[in-house]
């Protein structure tokens, strides 16, 4: 009679790990997922070393938009060994992305980059300088990102736009360390707006 229990009992606790397992792979899989940032292109919104939760449910039916942070596989050229970036969208399809005098431009407007890093954290930003190309068109189904740190980012301006099939999610809330806990809300020009 003793046995009876026992093994219900077990039986209740091997369906409750199961089911514990399930749920969590449909969380991280279709919901959200956590990501360790390991880049310093995103200093000093995002340090190496900041967890953040990835949203890969909303995406989903709410295109990107800009200022917003996404975590994505970045081109196979540029790949470390599967470790994905994180980086700001700057651009979307149809916009036209420009770098004049320092400084990003989106379809003729110049951006207000309050994130930007900054060498003197009381001084300027630091101007945003191009590679060989100093414009670009994004195309449909495309992004173009860049790191905040912009002279310690690997970016759209390397690498060109980024397929947004190739994003994971949208970068929405830093949980680690406690002293950043915070939402990572877009700061874009009149829309919401790491290597």
């Amino acid at each position: 009679m003793t046995k009876r229990p026992a093994l219900g009992c077990l039986f209740e606790i091997v369906e409750t790990l199961v089911l514990t397992l399930i749920i969590f792979f449909v969380i991280q899989t279709f919901v959200a997922q956590p990501f360790e940032v390991k880049q310093m292109s995103m200093e000093r919104t995002l340090e190496p070393g900041h967890y953040v939760l990835v949203d890969k449910l909303t995406p989903r039916f709410d295109a990107y938009h800009l200022g917003d942070i996404v975590v994505f596989d970045p081109p196979e050229t540029w790949s470390d060994g599967g470790t994905p970036f994180i980086k700001r969208v700057i651009g979307r399809a149809g916009d036209r992305v420009e770098i004049v005098d320092g400084q990003v431009s989106v379809n003729g407007t110049v951006l207000d980059e309050p994130y930007l890093f900054r060498s003197d954290p009381s001084g300027p930003t630091d101007p945003t300088e191009a590679n060989d190309v100093s414009s670009w068109t994004v195309g449909e189904g495309e992004l173009f990102v860049m790191g905040d740190h912009r002279g310690n980012s690997v970016d759209s301006r390397v690498f060109g736009t980024v397929p947004v099939d190739s994003v994971v999610g949208r970068a929405w809330l830093r949980y680690w360390p406690l002293d950043v806990f915070g939402l990572l809300g877009g700061t874009g020009s009149g829309d919401t707006a790491s290597d």
